[in-house]
């Protein structure tokens, strides 16, 4: 994330009648998390977040559910990231975690330092995500609260979408300027503003 310290905190390119329709919003994650294992161990994993998170995990790639830590998302089949919504320090966090998972069952790594949270939203925010992503934005393809991994020009990203006008997209830290720009360049028709996060 060290790339966006020189970054302006907000710009803003609205339409020539004035609008902004698409709203970015760029921020430094402190509290994200992988847990991911092998298919032998997938069920006992689970059992052991059960345990951890107070939550039945989610049962297929593309679910999330809210737990005691945050949000927890069925990044693959043996695989979940926890996306945490409290302060809590990523050593303690990962330290909770392999309380209840061994390094035999599964593995547990604090990767806030290598991802960027982009928050999209504006009444024009489907229209410009789905310049970038071969998606079917639909409700009843693509529903609140669920998320799809999808990428652009061979960029991975995981978007999740909150609300029917409010996405999170989230990029590995060293392709994320690169997608913001792209972003604000499918936004710009319809007026765009960025602003950067604490």
């Amino acid at each position: 994330m060290s790339n966006f310290t020189a970054a302006p905190t907000t710009r803003s390119q609205p339409t020539r009648s004035g609008q902004l329709q698409v709203h970015l919003r760029v921020q430094k994650l402190s509290n994200l998390t992988q847990i991911s294992t092998w298919s032998s161990s997938i069920g006992a994993l689970s059992s052991a977040l059960h345990r951890a998170l107070d939550c039945d995990p989610p049962l297929h790639t593309g679910q999330l559910v809210q737990c005691s830590l945050g949000t927890l998302m069925r990044s693959g089949p043996f695989e979940f990231l926890l996306v945490g919504d409290t302060n809590q320090a990523p050593s303690d966090r990962v330290g909770l975690l392999r309380q209840h998972i061994s390094a035999d069952l599964g593995a547990v790594l604090d990767l806030s330092h290598a991802r960027v949270r982009v928050s999209v939203h504006g009444e024009k925010a489907v229209d410009a995500l789905s310049k970038l992503y071969a998606l079917d934005f639909r409700p009843a393809a693509f529903d609140k609260g669920s998320f799809a991994l999808t990428g652009h020009h061979h960029i991975p990203c995981l978007l999740h979408r909150v609300d029917a006008q409010h996405f999170h997209a989230y990029y590995f830290s060293t392709y994320a300027r690169g997608q913001i720009e792209t972003l604000m360049d499918a936004a710009l028709e319809f007026g765009v503003d960025v602003t950067q996060a604490g």
